[in-house]
């Protein structure tokens, strides 16, 4: 066995196998042939992938494995790590892609003769779509984009070289007050020696095997897709509902540029044409590389990708593109605020240190060529924070800033505020009276992990934007969504361009019907909850001397099993949070992939959250079931032919039974679950118990949807009357 052969852990194994990790814990007590571990620690090993598939095909356990499995665990386990065996994988099905019988004549043979023959196959297709290396200067010993290049995501490059644009490498000088740093170009991509292939031979062959089932593109669709699921917090993604809008308010366009190109969804979302130009440039060197073989892939526009800081080393300095799109990093101080103090590019001013943001959107406009478009997702500070008000002045005066979008809460990350879009065109002469339409999307916020209603907010926008880019400015005002206002009405003391501080309120038909909806729900939920509250209690009984058990000798005796919810599983499963558990919601939650196996729920199942010192239990439903348990929570599965699960939930919420079984730390409180009491009744007594704390959850729940619809019609009625869409009569 090769010493660094690709290696995956018992989570991966279970995965292989169709199992659960339980299995493969047994598999390794009971089978003295299981392969001894390779790697990882004494609490999670790694095993060798190749030692792995042969005992699980002796074993007949490997019939039934999906090739996608058996592919993305060769790639998550590579000895190189799984950026670098994407990229190599990236490189292969582009080959594929372009050049299949090229692919069939060199993956002939043995692994050592695919490696040494692969580069020179690969250079045929990756120098014409990405260009070529330099052969001299310090781009040709340490290239940005370099497979297996000394710098690597953990230690992005700072400088990077500048693309010129259908030309030779020219020699650029970046400005700073204090020196002048010469850069050379080079592509994100170069094409991988054999020695670095080779470890990546059994991989490049399932690939292929897996482009012949989806299609190359599909395929690494799919593994660039699981790749990002499986490591959320590395990367800040833009969904595809809101890439395909940005695209939209930029329109058809020949070149196109994204200086912050991440993933590369946004020139992804572009309909690209054989005769368009893509730029894309990225200070991570493997994700620059990433986002070239997937555009390379997308289209047969011509790709130029580039690794290297946008800001201080520009890839593409004389590049003047017909559109600009750009997600920034948002609130970056290290942005380059001392080194370019005299760049040209500022040219509605400097920006503050804290004004990130403002650089690239003035960094947007200098790419530009004049009458080019530029859409950027802003934070919504950049819109009103005192800083930045003298460049939004100027950005106003001068008519490049042409619109500004506030988006629902939950469009795109950070989840939790609403994102604003820029609409910028570079101006080509001074507008006579100009204006800037500001539109308000916040409507269109919708309850859960769906996001917001993308096809309403892309029906408000792009209408508005349509209108309002026609003419000039929009006749017709959208009250509480869109109008468009004289720059002069603007440029006061702040200059703040947040759409709802401007926008007229909404019509007053839509607001009273609204309002109208909302009563006659609270009305309905009032009723029914008049019909589900419980009767008068019966006289007073000295109480039973039931004998009592716990729910660690049930567990114990089987008569349920005991779950504790984890830190991992799959990330395109909904989480069921503790929050959700005590607020009666839907699950919300999201967990990274991880080889942890999530526990996932079951309708008939009881969770109780460990934390908080509430008594509290929900018994899962149809339509809960399925989801991931959350952390610092316990699942609780009953056997149905010994326990009724409302009967164990309802015992469990006992506030004297929670408050005995619970321990306290300097803030918080526990509850060990397997010290909960419960009595021990015939299963037709249980039942008997069972709906009547069922009917007083059915009660719960209608007095919070009471509480919710309450919310809602006093919020609108203070609203209503307050902006003048309701009288007091």
């Amino acid at each position: 066995m090769q010493d660094n052969a690709t290696e995956v852990t018992a989570a991966g194994i279970a995965r292989l196998a169709g199992v659960g990790r339980a299995a493969v814990s047994n598999w390794r007590r009971r089978h003295a042939d299981f392969p001894k571990p390779v790697g990882g620690t004494e609490t999670s090993p790694s095993f060798a992938l190749t030692e792995i598939e042969a005992w699980l095909r002796k074993q007949g356990k490997l019939a039934e494995v999906p090739l996608r499995e058996r592919v993305w665990q060769q790639l998550a386990g590579h000895p190189e790590g799984p950026v670098t065996a994407l990229t190599h994988a990236g490189c292969v099905l582009l080959l594929i892609h372009d050049r299949p019988t090229v692919w069939l004549e060199v993956s002939s043979g043995s692994d050592e003769r695919l490696a040494a023959m692969l580069p020179g196959a690969l250079e045929q297709v990756l120098v014409p779509r990405f260009g070529s290396r330099p052969t001299t200067g310090p781009a040709a010993v340490n290239a940005p984009g370099a497979v297996n290049s000394p710098t690597s995501v953990d230690q992005p490059p700072r400088t990077s070289a500048p693309h010129a644009v259908n030309t030779a490498p020219p020699v650029h000088a970046v400005n700073t007050p204090s020196a002048v740093h010469a850069v050379n170009t080079s592509p994100a991509v170069h094409t991988p020696t054999g020695p670095q292939l080779l470890p990546s031979a059994p991989l490049l062959r399932g690939a292929a095997e897996l482009a012949a089932d989806l299609g190359a593109r599909q395929a690494f669709e799919f593994l660039l897709g699981r790749h990002l699921d499986a490591n959320p917090r590395q990367y800040t993604l833009t969904p595809a509902e809101l890439a395909g809008l940005m695209a939209d308010l930029a329109g058809p366009a020949r070149t196109l540029l994204d200086p912050a190109a991440g993933t590369g969804a946004l020139l992804r979302a572009v309909s690209a044409r054989p005769d368009q130009e893509l730029y894309a440039q990225d200070d991570v060197t493997d994700l620059a590389a990433l986002t070239a073989l997937r555009l390379a892939l997308h289209t047969r526009a011509t790709v130029r990708a580039a690794a290297g800081d946008t800001l201080r080393a520009d890839a593409f300095p004389d590049l003047r593109a017909d559109a600009v799109l750009c997600h920034p990093p948002f609130n970056e101080r290290n942005w380059g605020h001392d080194e370019l103090a005299y760049d040209p590019r500022w040219e509605y001013g400097f920006p503050a240190r804290n004004e990130s943001e403002l650089a690239w959107v003035q960094h947007a406009l200098a790419r530009l060529r004049d009458g080019g478009t530029a859409v950027l997702l802003m934070p919504p500070a950049a819109a009103s924070r005192r800083s930045g008000r003298r460049i939004r002045a100027d950005l106003l005066r001068r008519g490049a800033l042409r619109a500004v979008v506030a988006l629902p809460i939950g469009a795109a990350p950070p989840y939790n505020i609403p994102l604003h879009l820029w609409v910028l065109r570079r101006p080509d002469k001074a507008p006579a009276q100009p204006e800037v339409l500001l539109v308000d999307t916040g409507q269109y916020a919708t309850e859960g992990r769906g996001g917001p209603d993308w096809r309403a907010v892309r029906e408000a926008v792009l209408d508005a934007w349509s209108a309002f880019d026609r003419a000039g400015t929009l006749r017709e005002e959208r009250p509480g969504v869109a109008r468009s206002l004289p720059v002069i009405d603007l440029l006061d003391d702040d200059v703040d361009l947040a759409p709802a501080r401007h926008l007229p309120p909404p019509a007053a038909a839509d607001g009273t019907d609204a309002l109208t909806a909302v009563r006659e729900r609270l009305g309905d939920t009032l009723r029914l909850t008049v019909d589900l509250t419980p009767p008068p209690a019966a006289p007073a009984q000295p109480a039973p001397r039931w004998p009592f058990t716990t729910v660690g000798e049930l567990a114990r005796g089987g008569a349920l099993v005991m779950r504790t919810g984890g830190n991992g599983g799959h990330a395109r499963v909904p989480v069921l949070t503790d929050h959700d558990v005590l607020a009666g919601t839907a699950p919300s939650g999201t967990l990274p992939e991880s080889d942890e196996e999530a526990v996932l729920t079951e309708p008939g199942d009881v969770v109780v959250p460990v934390l908080g010192g509430g008594a509290v239990a929900r018994v899962i439903d149809d339509a809960t079931g399925g989801a991931a348990l959350g952390r610092n929570l316990v699942l609780l599965r009953p056997d149905p032919a010994a326990l009724d699960p409302w009967f164990l939930a309802g015992f469990l919420r006992g506030t004297a039974n929670n408050r005995q079984a619970s321990s306290y730390a300097s803030t918080a409180t526990r509850l060990d679950v397997r010290r909960l009491q419960l009595p021990r009744l015939a299963l037709d007594e249980q039942r008997r118990y069972g709906a009547r704390f069922r009917a007083l959850d059915e009660f719960e729940r209608a007095l919070r949807r009471a509480n919710r619809l309450g919310d809602q019609l006093v919020r609108g009625m203070y609203d209503g009357l307050t902006d003048g869409t309701v009288t007091p009569g």
